[in-house]
């Protein structure tokens, strides 16, 4: 029996998805749960599960196609019938003796722009996404660490699943040394380093290379080119992947919307860093997750935003609408974006209720396990570039709300104390404010009363 799979709806406000990549392709069997193709919407990138067992019979839409919610995608066969692998109209029941010719009308999408990577001399060394007629399964990460390091996709084994090469394969690869890929050494020539033009059915369609003017690269992709890397001497052009554009749309309304305003302070975490480590064992120990300095900082925000609740607003029109719900945005980087998932109801959590919320969110973020729901109805932001280094940042507030709060890095630096110079763990903290709702005094006052909770922290956290 045939199972149709549809683009789910992942969420009330969302009504279409991208699919990013099929893990499986026609033929390949899959089991009822097992990740079968990716989706990207506004709000969140996902895996999708295999509805039913079977054989994946046929796919309808194709990679980089935004199609709306209950479209069918694909059709799995129940029966196991890997022969029905094509999706083309074959009217004779007689074609069926020739299987050959439909099953490669069914998945033609997704190997079109690959076979012009077998110009390179050595047509089975030269085309590592196919082996064999094989997809190789990777992410963009993947693939730009491979071409990094020299590593040839086709002779690193895949542990994730369907084959799939992880970010710990490649790693696994380059800690071994790494493995020259056969494509390198006919790098100087041009003509093997452009995989992604167009088939040489359609000549006309191949772009010339991109204009450089004043240090910017310009290129017109038209709707027959893939969206894929594109070499060109000394420099790539890389189209921005759905989450990218979703991210820059999102950070350039924000910045035409609202009106940024920023101010900074610094808060002595010397107390609250002692805390930290005579607990962080323990701590684990006895709750099997590690203790962070994040948790500090939600309630130090819950404290600032229950004394001043504009800031725990959002605007609407001319309205301005303050929530009774703190749900605090915590900024998660990922290996190929960034979201914000939502604390719900932190102000009703302790520091191990913070603490575990915040691993599950950024776990589930990380692995695209996360529901649309989970990045929703944030009521204010936090975002921690200091994990990376940074002294301090100016984030881009997250809309609709009216503030987001940077944390540097945590480091120990000499202040002076009652005229002493003293070594204390020092970090600087920024608040963005939208100008429009919050003026200058709500801010300062609001990250004073952030300061004074973290500097005289008192509650316990075992």
């Amino acid at each position: 029996m045939a199972t149709d799979v549809v683009m789910p709806q992942m969420g009330e406000s969302i009504f279409e998805g991208t699919i990013t990549k099929w893990l499986k392709k026609p033929g390949d069997k899959v089991e009822r749960d097992e990740p079968l193709f990716e989706i990207s919407t506004d709000k969140v990138d996902a895996e999708i599960p295999s509805p039913s067992a079977g054989v994946l019979k046929e796919i309808k839409v194709n990679e980089g196609q935004t199609v709306p919610i209950q479209t069918v995608v694909a059709v799995i066969d129940g029966a196991g019938s890997a022969v029905a692998a094509a999706p083309a109209p074959a009217p004779a029941p007689a074609k069926a003796a020739a299987p050959p010719a439909p099953a490669a009308a069914a998945p033609a999408p997704t190997p079109a722009p690959r076979p012009a990577a077998a110009a390179a001399p050595s047509a089975p060394a030269a085309v590592p996404p196919r082996s064999g007629g094989e997809r190789i399964h990777s992410s963009p990460l993947v693939r730009r660490m491979a071409a990094e390091h020299g590593i040839d996709l086709t002779t690193v084994p895949g542990t994730g699943a369907g084959g799939r090469i992880s970010k710990q394969d490649i790693e696994a690869v380059i800690a071994a040394g790494g493995a020259p890929a056969a494509a390198p050494p006919s790098a100087p020539a041009a003509a093997p380093a452009r995989p992604v033009m167009p088939p040489p059915s359609a000549p006309s369609a191949a772009p010339a290379p991109p204009a450089v003017s004043g240090g910017q690269v310009h290129v017109a992709f038209e709707s027959a080119v893939p969206r894929e890397k594109m070499y060109f001497g000394n420099y790539t052009v890389e189209p921005m992947s759905n989450m990218r554009q979703r991210i820059a749309e999102h950070m350039v309304a924000s910045k035409r919307v609202s009106a940024h305003v920023y101010s900074v302070d610094e808060i002595d975490m010397t107390k609250v860093a002692s805390l930290r480590a005579k607990s962080k064992e323990e701590f684990e120990k006895r709750y099997e997750t590690k203790l962070t300095f994040m948790p500090f900082f939600v309630k130090a925000a819950v404290a600032g935003l229950r004394a001043f609740p504009t800031m725990n607003a959002s605007l609407d029109g001319t309205n301005v609408i303050l929530h009774k719900e703190i749900n605090i945005g915590i900024a998660v980087a990922l290996d190929w974006g960034l979201i914000v998932p939502v604390v719900k109801g932190a102000d009703e959590k302790n520091v191990l209720g913070i603490q575990r919320t915040l691993n599950d969110l950024a776990e589930r973020a990380r692995s695209k396990k996360l529901k649309p729901e989970e990045v929703q109805e944030g009521t204010f932001s936090i975002t921690n570039p200091g994990v990376f280094g940074g002294l301090f940042g100016l984030p881009v507030i997250s809309q609709p709300n009216v503030g987001i709060l940077g944390l540097g890095m945590i480091e120990k630096r000499p202040v002076v104390i009652n005229d002493s110079i003293a070594i204390r763990s020092m970090c600087y903290v920024t608040l963005s404010y939208d100008h429009r709702v919050v003026d200058g005094a709500v801010a300062h006052q609001f990250l004073h009363k952030v300061k004074e909770t973290l500097e005289n922290w008192s509650e316990p956290v075992l």
